[in-house]
């Protein structure tokens, strides 16, 4: 069914592109877009996950600078049964994580500094368990070639608004289809992430509650995204609208209601949901995923405080 929904994700977007290629330049400017919009695909599909990264300046880190951050991932993956990740972390005090690759594989999952401020050891430990869950069920593939796509179908609307369209007899509709180009150009992003089913963040919730072991630890962690997406700007995600979907909660700001336009599902939604799980686990949730169930009350991850990611340590 991923792979169906991967093929018409591809074919729309393809099409889309060459749409508006043919209002830029007619028939000539549609072979180019068609051109284009094969490499595009070739592209995203080998190297979207990188470009991904990239636009939200992620760091990849390991055991010796993110010692608890990299133990959980660590631990999770073993208890899915995936491959190790790569494992990023993002300098945003937003709280949010994403994961990536087309395929468990070569993925990648990624977390803010502000995720790992906020919260307990076993609430980011059903964070990374979702987006585990994502990996495993191979949405990553699908979310990380929308991103690619839908940014750059923004780049041709833009170059559509900034050079004008062919005028020749090439071109039919003339002004109303340059017009309609520049029109539906800026919500290509929206139009993209609205054919993701958003029923793919709940299967996500479900298998990454079974991950971790127990649904309340997503679910108060959810409550804590929420508010902190709500208050606190995600800039490199206002830059690139487009890889919006990928995150856990929607990084954007005016982006909360659970409604045709939204690409995910309402929060207070899928913590219903999970707590309506929680019976299900019973006796048999974990105490934790990465420390013994003796250790007490919940502990912040720790992060440097010196404000320096990456392999050269805190």
């Amino acid at each position: 069914m991923n792979m169906i929904r991967t093929a018409m994700l591809l074919a729309f977007m393809t099409a889309l592109f060459m749409a508006i290629g043919y209002v830029i330049g007619g028939s000539g400017g549609m072979m180019i877009a068609l051109v284009i919009a094969a490499a595009m695909n070739l592209f995203s599909w080998w190297n979207g996950d990188k470009m991904v990264l990239r636009m939200h300046n992620a760091v990849e880190i390991d055991r010796a600078n993110a010692p608890e951050y990299y133990q959980i991932v660590e631990q999770l993956v073993q208890r899915a049964g995936l491959p190790m990740p790569r494992v990023y972390l993002i300098n945003s005090d937003q709280p949010n994580a994403f994961a990536t690759g087309r395929n468990p594989q070569n993925a990648a999952v990624a977390a803010t500094t502000g995720l790992l401020q906020r919260l307990s050891y076993e609430e980011l430990a059903g964070v990374m368990a979702h987006e585990l869950a994502h990996v495993q069920n191979r949405d990553t593939l699908t979310m990380t070639i929308t991103a690619t796509l839908a940014g750059a179908i923004s780049m041709l609307g833009n170059f559509a608004f900034f050079f004008g369209g062919n005028r020749d007899n090439n071109n039919p509709l003339g002004g109303i289809g340059m017009l309609l180009a520049i029109i539906v150009a800026p919500f290509a992003a929206m139009l993209v992430q609205m054919a993701i089913s958003r029923t793919r963040e709940y299967s996500a919730d479900r298998r990454g509650a079974e991950i971790c072991g127990n649904p309340e630890w997503l679910a108060s962690a959810l409550a804590k995204i929420a508010r902190g997406a709500q208050s606190i700007p995600n800039m490199a995600a206002e830059r690139n609208p487009a890889t919006a979907h990928m995150f856990i909660v929607n990084p954007l700001s005016g982006e909360r209601m659970d409604n045709l336009f939204s690409t995910h599902p309402n929060t207070e939604n899928r913590i219903r949901a999970l707590m309506a799980m929680a019976p299900e686990f019973g006796a048999d949730r974990d105490p934790s995923p990465a420390q013994p169930a003796s250790s007490g009350p919940a502990r912040r991850t720790s992060v440097p405080k010196s404000g320096r990611w990456g392999r050269d340590g805190a």
